[in-house]
């Protein structure tokens, strides 16, 4: 009698048991769904304490629609603690594929690094492409690799100087000047990822893997060995996304944001890539992709339709993600700080100029939901990257129908407000539990504090970039608000280069951007000034960054609150105090005709 012998089932590159991700999927449902239901039942009690009225209902409502994704956040970011500073192994359960980078295995792999641009600045971008090539040069394996700088910028002077640095650059480096290219594009169809999608179709089948870049992208060479190592050692490893950091940068703004965000992700992502696993983020740089199954079959539908909601996608990335998927490859996120980088925009209005891009490009996802043969988990990727911007104006409708409650006719003596400040601080501390668990990951980890600084500078960098934070989300949430109630109308975001340099931002220029928020500041003020003066100071977190957005985003845009950050060491990061090589050259290259190459260097 013959036994047929089960199998378990693999996920595609044999990574983990897809069984194992199910069950973990299963338990970061339960745990959202049990705290997000808990939320709403606390905030029924509370409105409904009195019977429901219209307000009520829209209070409500607008929760439901925007707490999901601080729900998620809270515990993308305590899983990410329980596996740093709990588990032992968290490394193999997160990030099973990691082990073979550290490996002494020789490349087999041909790669092509792609830098995109659209009139950028060329002098940045070529620092940055040249610093990579030369770290690569230093691991003495730059012969698997070409590089392309693939353009499509439309400003005669721009792309004349594009030329002129690319023909400086192979004349100063023969070792790799026949493995160096450029093309210009006359149009700009499909964007970025067209640009992308013209080079797989002209010179991918020559390659293995490619390796997009931003203008403002930067990686060490040795975190792009050990990425490649992973990857050829996995064929149905599709998308390899690297965790990216921001780099130092003189803007005040960025130093700040970047402070924020660089220890905040660290346990986010952890958390997020345990219950993630093959269906993982893809940000469209600083990324590891096979060209074959992406050019034959990530290629981007025009959507029915015109412009905002239709024609080319703008938020191609995570797209590309789920279609790698769906044709059985695996998409990862290695959540390690490796040695990628990025410039963050140096000032709010650029900030918020980048986030209405993502949230056109976010509201287009409506269009593939129905797309068949799309895993679960990739559905509901595409539901997430929406309902992070649909959020947006239902939080900030909250905050004005706050404001109102009083006119809908209730006894305000027998409101009970010590249960609705209870839920209140629980919410803004939900709202900052990334944030928290990230400051705690860096307290927990040997040595964590000593990288910041020490404990005074940290601590201290901390409380500013959580005041920072609140006048950020104000400013953000209001803009994003007005820019989706603009999509109904036709309102269209341009796709151009971006100011990436530190600026300043004169008052009246910031006022000219941001005259809304302040406009609405005051009449939610004069609102509750009117029906109830006290929720002005319960509200201040949330609501001040509204009236003082213009002079916010000139002081931090400004010159001297960049250099007393940098003289103090006030939200510094780890490379401000300890530059990694990779960094050091960049300096050199930014600043010199004639850049220093690390001693390595010198004998090849």
């Amino acid at each position: 009698m013959s036994q047929t012998k089960h199998v378990a089932k693999m996920t595609p590159a044999g990574l983990q048991l897809a069984t194992v991700l199910t069950r973990r999927r299963i338990a970061a449902a339960l745990l959202n769904g049990a705290t997000y239901l808990a939320l709403l039942w606390w905030l029924a009690a509370i409105l409904g304490d009195q019977g429901w009225s219209v307000i009520d209902c829209l209070i409500f409502v607008c929760f439901a629609i925007a707490a999901p994704w601080s729900v998620l956040g809270v515990w993308n970011a305590l899983l990410g603690l329980w596996l740093l500073h709990i588990r032992r192994d968290s490394r193999t359960l997160v990030a099973p594929y990691a082990e073979v980078g550290d490996m002494l295995v020789p490349l087999q792999a041909r790669t092509a690094i792609l830098m995109t641009l659209r009139n950028e600045d060329p002098a940045r971008a070529y620092a940055r492409l040249e610093t990579l090539i030369l770290s690569l040069v230093a691991t003495g394996e730059d012969l698997f690799f070409s590089f392309f700088i693939l353009s499509d910028t439309n400003e005669a002077a721009v792309a004349q100087e594009e030329e002129r640095r690319y023909e400086d650059l192979k004349a100063r480096h023969p070792r790799f000047a026949a493995r160096l290219h450029y093309r210009r594009r006359l149009t700009n169809e499909g964007y970025k990822a067209g640009n992308v999608r013209d080079f797989c179709q002209r010179n991918g089948a020559e390659f293995e893997f490619m390796l997009p870049l931003d203008a403002d992208s930067l990686m060490s060479g040795e975190t792009i060995r050990r990425m490649v190592r992973m990857a050829q050692a996995y064929p149905k490893l599709g998308i390899l996304q690297s965790l990216v950091v921001g780099a130092p940068t003189q803007s005040g703004f960025a130093r700040v944001f970047q402070f924020g965000m660089r220890h905040g992700m660290r346990p986010y992502t952890m958390g997020a890539a345990w219950w993630a696993g093959d269906c993982g983020p893809f940000w469209g740089h600083n990324a590891l992709v096979r060209i074959a199954p992406f050019r034959n079959h990530c290629d981007l539908p025009v959507l029915p339709g015109g412009p905002p909601l239709g024609g080319q996608i703008l938020s191609h990335d995570q797209v590309e993600a789920v279609f790698m998927r769906r044709a059985g490859y695996e998409c990862r996120v290695l959540p390690e700080e490796c040695g990628s980088y990025e410039d963050n925009p140096p000032t709010l209005l650029e900030f918020t100029r980048r986030d209405l891009r993502w949230c056109q490009g976010n509201m287009q996802y409506w269009h593939l939901l129905g797309m068949k043969g799309l895993e679960p988990m990739s559905r509901f990727q595409l539901v997430w990257a929406i309902m992070m911007f649909v959020g947006v104006p239902a939080f900030t409708l909250i905050i004005l129908l706050a404001a109102l409650k009083p006119l809908d006719g209730e006894d305000l003596t027998r409101f009970p407000a010590d249960k609705a400040i209870a839920f209140y601080l629980a919410f803004l501390g939900m709202y900052l539990a990334p944030k928290l668990a990230g400051f705690l990951d860096i307290v927990l980890t040997r040595g964590g504090l000593a990288r910041y600084g020490g404990a005074l500078r940290f601590f201290s960098g901390a409380l500013l970039e959580v005041l920072f934070s609140f006048m950020l989300g104000a400013a953000t949430t209001l803009r994003t608000a007005l820019f989706m109630i603009g999509l109904a109308f036709g309102h269209s975001v341009v796709w151009n280069g971006q100011a990436r340099d530190a600026h300043q931002l004169s008052f009246e220029k910031a006022l000219e951007g941001l005259w809304p928020h302040t406009l609405f500041g005051f009449i939610l003020y004069g609102i509750c000034l009117q029906l109830a003066p006290s929720l002005i100071l319960w509200s201040l977190p949330l609501t001040i960054g509204y009236i003082l957005a213009a002079p916010f985003a000139a002081l931090t845009s400004g010159p001297a609150f960049g250099a007393f950050l940098k003289s103090t060491g006030l939200c510094a990061i780890p490379e401000d105090f300890a530059p990694p090589p990779v960094l050091t050259m960049l300096e050199s290259i930014s600043t010199s005709s004639e850049p220093t190459l690390p001693r390595k260097l010198e004998t090849i």
